[in-house]
């Protein structure tokens, strides 16, 4: 590791440590990410934004806070949070094994079974690069059509990212949603869920980041791990289902809750997600 000054000096203003040395991490397409040495042998996560948006790390850093006072699943300490950047914890990666799978399992089970006071958040929020709604809603039904699918199905068929038809087809599922997916109260979830938020740690657990943290369905965010394909996911489910029994068919209902995440990617990246998000769209059409 060597010293980027610039970084070191700002991470020592808001920690009140020496900074020893410093290292670009791999992986952030949105933030510059940097591992910090401390004087005190500790090392830290330090991610930078010039000009972020207003609320971005500070959002980010509630969401943390918040699922880590479930006592479920790991997530990393804050340690400092400032408009232009946010410091955490630095969380030793390692290998996955099947006990931590189900180990992952169940602290998720207790994060979700923590709840949530309604539907979304006081905070608005951030999905990637975009803006996410949080204005919370009486019902699950209500807050996933206006504040997960109707705002990012606009913005992909504004971008070309959907076809006007492949639109049409998911807009019929949104007034059938009470009907498609039971409720079950505001939960404690994640809210960005795919395989790469989560951190298999050098000291055989486990470890999320980077949430979208709200009070929504359970079910969403492991609809989130089946869709990028979380390894060993049978096994987290199944440790999940000891301590948390899901209501039946709660699988076939996946498709439902993975619309939002794909409707982001096709805002963001284009490509196959549209036409992906119509097609699952029209399975419950």
């Amino acid at each position: 590791m060597t010293r980027q000054p610039h970084i070191a000096r700002r991470a020592e203003e808001l920690l009140g440590s020496a900074v020893a040395a410093t290292a670009p991490v791999a992986g952030g397409d949105i933030a510059t990410a940097t591992k910090l040495r401390l004087s005190s042998g500790r090392s830290a996560f330090m991610k930078t934004l010039t000009s972020a948006p207003d609320g971005f790390f500070e959002a980010e850093a509630a969401g943390l806070r918040w699922l880590g006072e479930a006592g479920g699943v790991r997530v990393p300490e804050v340690l400092a949070v400032q408009a232009d950047c946010l410091i955490l914890e630095w969380i030793e990666p390692g290998k996955l094994t099947t006990e931590a799978a189900s180990d992952f399992g169940r602290a998720l089970a207790k994060t979700h079974d923590a709840g949530a006071p309604a539907y979304g958040s006081e905070r608005e929020g951030f999905i990637g690069r975009l803006p996410l709604p949080n204005k919370t809603s009486p019902t699950w039904a209500e807050f996933f059509a206006t504040k997960r699918v109707l705002p990012y199905l606009k913005l992909a068929r504004d971008r070309g990212a959907i076809t006007p038809e492949g639109a049409d087809v998911v807009e019929r599922i949104v007034g059938r949603l009470p009907g498609l997916v039971p409720e079950e109260g505001a939960r404690r979830i994640h809210g960005d869920l795919w395989n790469g938020n989560v951190i298999w740690t050098h000291d055989a657990g486990c470890c999320v980041i980077d949430p979208a943290a709200h009070g929504g369905h359970r079910e969403t965010d492991l609809a989130m791990l089946a869709l990028f394909g979380l390894p060993h996911l049978p096994r987290v489910l199944q440790a999940y289902e000891e301590v948390s029994p899901l209501a039946d068919g709660w699988a076939d209902r996946a498709g439902i809750h993975q619309l939002h995440p794909l409707l982001v990617h096709a805002c963001l990246f284009g490509g196959g997600y549209g036409a992906r998000a119509a097609d699952v769209a029209g399975r419950y059409a």
